[in-house]
């Protein structure tokens, strides 16, 4: 009942545009804005997303990745069918690679490492997800320390997730003991007031070309 209930909620879409970043006869690459799901959600109210509002300019732009609803940053959008099973071989294979921003509660210490804890869905408290030794997927991030703001103790990392467990970075992020600012999920009260918007951006995404085999590689800075 409790998934139902999650899953029938309905988002209230930003009003922010989405940008277009490259595009070809294969594929686009776009910046989507957070408060924005990347798909319809199981409500009616939930038709409005990226990909539907995409579909009005290209109506044959498909989905092969996703982002949450609360995050911003490049999405894939795939025009052909060909294009569509290539892409999906390729993340399929890890060889997509995404860099991710994030401001964060704290002082990161060490700048540098990697989280490698199994990550599965918290029954008691859908939907969220929590770190288990015993039923979770294995789940790796990499992670580095871009800044630190004393003023304010919080961190801009840089992170670099290898696998695509669902809040996979606001999970590692938060058994470090520095939750992302604005999660209203995952983080307290305070975390919450100290931004609108959950800070995490997908900032960079390298992937190979579906027709020419050529790297590309597309960048989009963080909107805070």
């Amino acid at each position: 009942m409790t998934d139902l209930i999650e899953a029938l909620k309905i988002l209230t879409p930003t009003l922010e545009p989405w940008q277009l970043i490259y595009q070809d006869d294969q594929l686009l690459v776009v910046n989507k804005p957070a408060m924005l799901l990347t798909v319809p959600g199981r409500h009616p109210a939930n038709f409005d997303c990226l990909v539907s509002r995409v579909q009005q300019q290209f109506p044959t732009a498909q989905v092969v990745h996703r982002l949450d609803y609360d995050t911003s940053g490049l999405v894939i959008l795939p025009l052909t069918k060909a294009a569509l099973s290539n892409i999906s071989k390729q993340f399929q294979a890890r060889t997509v690679h995404k860099q991710y921003q994030a401001l964060v509660q704290g002082e990161v210490d060490p700048a540098s490492g990697s989280i490698d804890l199994p990550i599965a869905a918290d029954p008691a408290r859908r939907p969220l997800y929590k770190i288990c030794q015993q039923q979770g997927k294995p789940s790796l991030t990499h992670y580095e320390l871009i800044s630190y703001d004393s003023s304010h103790d919080l961190s801009r990392l840089l992170l670099s997730p290898v696998t695509g467990r669902s809040h996979q970075l606001r999970v590692h992020l938060l058994s470090l003991g520095h939750p992302i600012i604005g999660d209203t999920l995952y983080g307290d009260a305070k975390n919450q007031a100290q931004s609108p918007r959950l800070c995490l951006h997908a900032a960079s995404i390298e992937f190979c070309h579906p027709v020419s085999g050529k790297l590309l590689q597309f960048t989009a800075a963080a909107p805070f």
